[in-house]
């Protein structure tokens, strides 16, 4: 494999450096060439890319071949700023059907499988990459999209996938939504497949209850990177295989840039190795997870990292403290008597900031417990991350639900 890497990295950086004035200007500035690369530990002389980069370089950035060779362009679901638009070939677009198929079999989907897509098309990459994928595989797609609850559960119930493909929000607004219906345990859902964000094993537990399902399975991704399907955990959930056959991935400490000891958290990298319209070179995705270095169970050749813990652009810094999302997920997961929905407000008073959390109560959970459940977050909290929040238990269903990506940090110190 290493071999297969490192002809691929030789091919990557000399296709971008021919074809793409950013890359060759980025390469020329570094005092590396295509001629440089030897070996893989050549890898750590590359440029970083970052977000930025694209940004700067809209509409077409990182472009790499000429365009009569793009038959397609996607967008990211970013809303702020210029969008990442990636341009993509026809190769761009056959070695991503084959890689998301690749994922789609490792869940234990194909031939006989039903497959309710329900994630956006259009710009975005998931809806047309997931249907692809799932017609390569051999499974029947039902393409209803995002929304429309009615409909949902009108092929739910008449059509009986036994799989849904869809973000953690949605998942968890369609078991809420099968339990006010009464059609818990009557569904034929067996397994679901989401991405997109992070989910706390809490929101697991609850739509793995409400559906009846056997499995839920972490899927990796972004546009950058062909776009969902990049990787995904087996059954036996101990971590997302990845395929280094399409792409080289590094985790760096996303404050020194250099790698982290083996195991240790930090920001994936990619380096593709077969792209051709928007090659990547040493792409900081800002996701941060880990590597798992031993075999999986499973015997599947490919490597694995942790799921996905956060974004390192996603902390936000309360009294001096670095705090992330997933470090809160972690711990109401812990806790009895919460639902998996929470959200985050800081404020600032007289200079000082303020954390509020709210969380919402477990279904048929006893009002009268809030005082304590309430005393334990704040306990665990402030002796885990060293920040005293005020704790508010809410009404199960009282915060808001999406269809799409869930925001839990309300922050207000700007406004």
């Amino acid at each position: 494999m290493e071999d297969q890497q490192l002809k691929g990295l030789k091919w990557t950086v000399r296709h971008a450096y021919e074809g793409s004035q950013f890359y060759r200007k980025r390469l020329d500035e570094a005092g590396i060439g295509p001629d440089s690369i030897k070996s893989m530990d050549d890898l750590r002389r590359l440029p970083f890319t970052t977000a930025e980069d694209l940004k700067a370089g809209y509409p077409f950035p990182l472009l790499s071949v000429p365009f009569d060779k793009v038959v397609r362009i996607h967008s990211s679901s970013g809303t702020t700023g210029k969008r990442k638009v990636l341009a993509y070939t026809q190769k761009d677009i056959d070695d991503w059907k084959e890689f998301f198929a690749r994922a789609f079999k490792t869940a234990g989907i194909g031939p006989g499988d039903r497959v309710q897509i329900a994630v956006g098309y259009g710009l975005w990459t998931a809806g047309a990459g997931f249907q692809a994928a799932c017609e390569r595989a051999g499974a029947m797609a039902i393409p209803v999209g995002p929304g429309n609850l009615d409909m949902q559960f009108q092929f739910l119930v008449d059509l009986k996938p036994n799989c849904l493909c869809c973000t953690a929000s949605m998942a968890l607004l369609i078991a809420e939504e099968a339990e006010r219906r009464g059609l818990t345990g009557k569904l034929g859902l067996k397994k679901v497949i989401m991405g997109a964000e992070r989910a706390s094993d809490a929101m697991r537990r609850q739509i793995k209850e409400l559906l009846g399902l056997d499995h839920i399975f972490d899927i990796t991704g972004m546009t950058e990177l062909y776009g969902p399907g990049a990787g995904i955990d087996c059954e036996y959930h101990q971590g997302i295989h990845y395929w280094n056959d399409y792409y080289i991935l590094e985790i760096i400490n996303p404050e020194t840039l250099e790698p982290v000891e083996p195991g240790e958290i930090g920001e994936m990298v990619v380096t593709t190795l077969k792209k051709e319209a928007s090659p990547l070179i040493r792409y900081r995705t800002r996701d941060l997870t880990r590597l798992i270095p031993r075999d999986c169970p499973c015997g599947l050749p490919y490597p694995r990292h942790d799921r996905i813990l956060g974004r390192s652009d996603d902390m936000f810094i309360v009294r001096g403290v670095n705090v992330y999302p997933g470090h809160i997920d972690e711990i109401l997961s812990s806790i009895e008597g919460v639902s998996s929905e929470y959200i985050i407000e800081i404020t600032r008073e007289n200079g000082i900031d303020h954390m509020c959390l709210k969380v919402e109560r477990k279904r048929a959970m006893n009002k009268d417990l809030d005082r304590h459940v309430s005393q334990e977050i704040y306990q665990r909290i402030k002796a885990s991350l060293m920040v005293s929040p005020r704790v508010e238990i809410v009404d199960y269903g009282s915060l808001p639900r999406s269809e799409k990506k869930s925001k839990r940090v309300f922050d207000y110190r700007g406004s």
